[in-house]
């Protein structure tokens, strides 16, 4: 993966709370902080799907495709006994 270095302004404070939170993780900086990013990143992404999800869903002829295919899907049956659970 390419990396680049960037200069950002943070609080004293702030910078302090990331450093320890990074020592109890056995992390750098750099890295704990690309994992916040990257957690944050994606949460926004998984939010906007959520959202579109929703705004399908809230559509009343879209539910009730999706409850006549799921209740058809389901009245086939799955047998789960082999997958351990």
């Amino acid at each position: 993966m390419v990396t680049r270095k960037t200069a950002l302004s943070i609080p004293e404070e702030l910078l302090a709370e990331v450093d320890r939170a990074a020592a109890q993780r056995g992390e750098s900086r750099s890295g704990y902080i690309t994992q916040v990013l990257r957690r944050a990143v994606r949460a926004r992404r998984d939010a906007e799907v959520t959202r579109r999800l929703n705004e399908m869903f809230a559509d009343d002829e879209a539910r009730k495709e999706q409850s006549r295919t799921a209740e058809a899907m389901d009245s086939l049956g799955s047998d789960w006994s082999e997958e351990g659970w």
